[in-house]
């Protein structure tokens, strides 16, 4: 039985900010079926909250298709958020003055068990897809976070414990229904604007905004083990722990099926690090410990391991740590900064480079009063889906990464104001391993964990595609109706 197929622009809802004609705005956005917010509404606060709450705006946002034109006729940037996500609060735009169209509403899956297609709505959250999916034994590659929404996801990545088995979300994506610049409805696929798909499959938000988005889908695992593998280091051991790591993972014969990363978090004593190898593994049960015994003989004994065996829903789950259905609690927030470096393949982190990344852990990282972890995540390595996209097939540059790294720092109890030595610490780390690291190491950031700080941005988040998506910017949205903090706005 397939679930029904939403009818695009049938229910949305709005929030709006501050803005010197909010009068003139308020007339106009009186439409049947349009719920909005203006400043001193109750419900306003909470309906313009970002994830990151180092960032406090005030947007004004609706959820219907004409407002795209309402918004472009004021002047007004027009940003749609998904899931609220955005690292940076990018989907509430920089400043007063922007209009937020809100996807909350847009949730609608359809599922095509014979195809192995879905429709799925932009503002439908990771968990509630996977839980949809699930009811007809299919899956599809995206983050473990239930909360994340869709559309931002797929738009700029996508990635998941089953990404080098089946790819980034946005390798999935069939087919796109969105909105221009000027109101118009239009599709975009392989066939069908397909500049316009090239450009949304990583760098979405600059250029339309995506009311569904139809997807390929694969039969769910029907095993999967959850592992985790924990050790205690000093510096040198670290650094060579993380050596062995670039080594293991590009042998030849790494199975697909095992999704994978490093993560690293206080060490018990100064000078000490905490490194973690996690993941999940989704072929034979039988298998996990062949594939992965090259890796621990290599390195020191282990302080501790674990195993979760399971279903596919049950692994998406216990990666979760949260419940799946998002409507069942509550969202959460937390004020941080975030960092990325997406390392190529071609030239794996130096000696030098892991050294002083590990004793910034180990030092640094020690004594600094913030909440932090930092993921070591395996993009790339042998028979990686990931990997075997070419370059030029979407806006998604980085196709040659071995690893993204997140470096992730809370302020402390989560609350803000968040500290500048939050700031300085994972600065401080990420310019070791830059400096540490050929001049023309060809690094790059991922799009997914956004940096307000990144001062070459467009760089390394899109690299050498950045003339082809200004040039389709000019055409498709000249007078920048979709212009973002971060994002491609020349």
């Amino acid at each position: 039985m397939f679930a029904p197929r939403a009818l695009p622009w049938a229910l949305m809802a709005l929030n709006l900010a501050t803005f010197t004609a909010a009068s003139d705005l308020r007339s106009e956005l009186t439409i049947p079926g349009v719920t909005s917010f203006f400043p001193g509404n109750p419900g306003y606060a909470n309906a313009s909250r970002a994830f990151n709450l180092r960032f406090t705006l005030e947007p004004v946002a609706c959820r219907l298709a004409d407002i795209v034109k309402i918004g472009k006729a004021h002047k007004l940037r027009v940003s749609a958020r998904s899931g609220g996500h955005s690292y940076i609060a990018n989907g509430l735009g920089g400043e007063n003055g922007t209009l937020v169209i809100d996807m909350a509403r847009f949730t609608n899956i359809t599922v095509n068990p014979e195809s192995q297609t879905a429709v799925v709505g932009s503002g439908s959250r990771l968990g509630d897809i996977a839980l949809a999916l699930n009811d007809y034994g299919l899956a599809m590659p995206h983050g473990t976070c239930p909360y994340v929404g869709i559309g931002g996801h797929s738009s700029y990545g996508g990635f998941g414990y089953t990404s080098r088995m089946w790819g980034l979300t946005l390798d999935n994506v069939l087919s796109i229904n969105l909105v221009l610049a000027n109101g118009t409805i239009t599709t975009a696929s392989k066939d069908k604007n397909p500049d316009l798909f090239w450009a949304m499959r990583g760098a979405g938000p600059s250029f339309a905004i995506t009311t569904s988005i139809e997807f390929s889908v694969y039969t769910a695992p029907t095993s999967v083990i959850v592992f985790s593998y924990n050790w205690q280091l000093n510096v040198e051991q670290a650094a060579t722990a993380l050596g062995t790591f670039q080594k293991f993972v590009v042998e030849p014969d790494l199975p697909p099926e095992f999704g994978a990363e490093i993560i690293l978090t206080r060490g018990a004593i100064a000078g000490n690090v905490s490194l973690g190898l996690g993941g999940a593994w989704h072929g034979d049960p039988n298998l996990l410990n062949s594939t992965v015994a090259p890796f621990l003989a290599a390195m020191p004994p282990l302080h501790g391991e674990s195993f979760t065996p399971g279903n596919w829903i049950e692994s998406v789950s216990v990666l979760a740590g949260s419940t799946l259905n998002t409507s069942s609690a509550p969202d959460y927030t937390d004020t941080f900064y975030a960092k990325s470096l997406m390392t190529p393949q071609a030239s794996p982190m130096s000696l030098a480079a892991r050294t002083s990344f590990m004793n910034s852990v180990a030092y640094e990282g020690f004594t600094t009063n913030t909440s932090w972890f930092f993921q070591i995540e395996l993009y790339g390595g042998s028979n990686s889906k990931i990997n075997a996209v070419q370059a030029d097939e979407t806006a998604f540059v980085h196709r040659s990464s071995l690893f993204t790294i997140q470096f992730y720092a809370s302020s402390f109890n989560n609350a803000p104001p968040y500290p500048d030595f939050g700031f300085t610490y994972l600065d401080d780390v990420v310019d070791g391993i830059t400096s540490n690291s050929p001049k023309d190491w060809d690094y790059g950031t991922y799009t997914n964990y956004l940096d307000s700080r990144l001062v070459d941005y467009e760089k390394r988040y899109w690299g050498s595609h950045v003339p082809r998506l200004v040039a389709l910017k000019k055409k498709l949205d000249p007078t920048g109706v979709f212009d973002f903090p971060v994002g491609i706005n020349d």
